[in-house]
């Protein structure tokens, strides 16, 4: 089995072998501008289409409704500032959450410092919105709310579908974030009634530096770029070719293997969860409610152990990741632990445990005996 066994897929995933051989003719072979009107142009340019259309087809929209970007980062800024900036004259108040990711949190902090009001509704314990809270935060003058579909950090699946609902009979333009649902939970767009959506290729066994916006048909959004005429001018630049098509693949793989792939994540998260409960009993804490969780994450604290220190003792086994950083002996708790509430020793024992969609039975299975041997060494 080869090591270290990697557990970490939320933060990144491997490029899928399919996505791979379906990009290599465009690295070793079809290099034409997709702008240009002759055959190894017009060619590149069709390999775009049809990336669009499967993407659309992931998420049930048109295929016109998909813009590609370099990645999530670029789709929450293009459409949070572009939602922002068109609709200035409405009103300048946006509602989110305490527990976005920075590329979401970045963006209203920098509005806010150019004039927006931003509302940041808390969560509970478990990391999840109420959406009696969005409802009661929306004014005269809100322009935009932005949920989060899944917490990247401790899995938590927002009540999007209801957020949805409420912004619509306000009028109010909806954005999720839904980098770390797509493929792992169902995102129709339409069922969840948002007016944006933003995909991370990276997140989805596609490779880095791609990205997609959707945007539906009508809403009024002003672009941060200017230049040519690409992607309906809402985001001009030559097409990435090589990576569009890499995330079009990737997007069939994951409706084609849809189920398969879900029962696979939730069955690998089961069997550790399991393992390690009946090794270390009351020593384990889930910090989420896991009937509402994505299928592949487990955030748990280990009691009395360091979430930094149980990760570097086991990396050359065994990647996870942490809720917490450790920088000069002082540790610091992310924001997402935080707004939900964590006591500190517990925040500081969080670890956040991804599984693949390949991940094995074995895997979990040696995981578990690292994980309880370390636990055991490290109390």
């Amino acid at each position: 089995m080869e090591k270290p066994i990697y557990l970490d897929y939320n933060a990144t995933t491997p490029v899928d072998p399919e996505v791979a051989k379906e990009m290599t003719p465009y690295i070793e072979s079809f290099y034409g501008n997709p702008s240009s009107s002759y055959s190894i142009g017009r060619s590149n340019k069709e390999a775009v289409e049809k990336a669009r259309a499967q993407v659309a087809e992931l998420i049930n929209c048109q295929a016109e409704e998909i813009y590609f970007t370099s990645c999530a980062t670029e789709s929450n800024n293009l459409a949070i500032k572009g939602i922002a900036w068109a609709n200035s004259d409405k009103g300048r108040h946006i509602i989110t959450s305490a527990i976005e990711h920075p590329a979401v949190t970045e963006v209203c902090k920098y509005l806010s410092s150019q004039g927006y009001d931003i509302t940041w509704l808390q969560v509970d314990q478990y990391g999840r919105v109420d959406p009696k809270y969005v409802e009661n935060a929306i004014r005269k003058d809100t322009v935009l709310i932005t949920i989060m579909h899944a917490n990247n950090e401790v899995g938590t699946i927002q009540p999007i579908q209801e957020i949805g609902a409420i912004a619509r009979e306000n009028n109010i333009v909806f954005h999720t974030d839904a980098s770390q649902s797509v493929g792992k939970i169902e995102t129709d767009v339409d069922k969840l009634g948002v007016d944006l959506l933003t995909i991370a290729g990276h997140k989805l066994y596609a490779p880095k530096g791609i990205g997609a916006l959707y945007i539906r048909k009508g809403t009024r959004i002003e672009n941060l770029m200017h230049g040519a005429g690409q992607e309906k001018g809402i985001r001009p630049g030559t097409e990435n070719v090589i990576h569009t098509v890499g995330l079009g693949k990737a997007c069939e793989v994951a409706l084609r293997d849809f189920k398969q792939n879900q029962h696979n994540m939730l069955a690998s998260c089961d069997r550790l969860l399991d393992g390690l409960v009946s090794q270390l009993g009351n020593k384990v804490h889930v910090n989420v409610n896991l009937e509402n969780c994505l299928p592949n994450t487990l955030s748990v604290a280990f009691e009395n152990v360091s979430a930094h220190t149980l990760a570097s003792f086991i990396s050359s086994e065994v990647l996870i990741s942490t809720g917490s950083a450790c920088h000069s002996g002082e540790t610091t708790i992310s924001s997402v632990l935080q707004a939900m509430n964590l006591d500190f020793r517990t925040a500081a024992a969080t670890v956040r445990i991804s599984t693949g969609k390949h991940t094995t039975k074995e895997e979990i299975d040696f995981t578990i005996e690292v994980l309880v041997n370390a636990i055991k060494k490290l109390t």
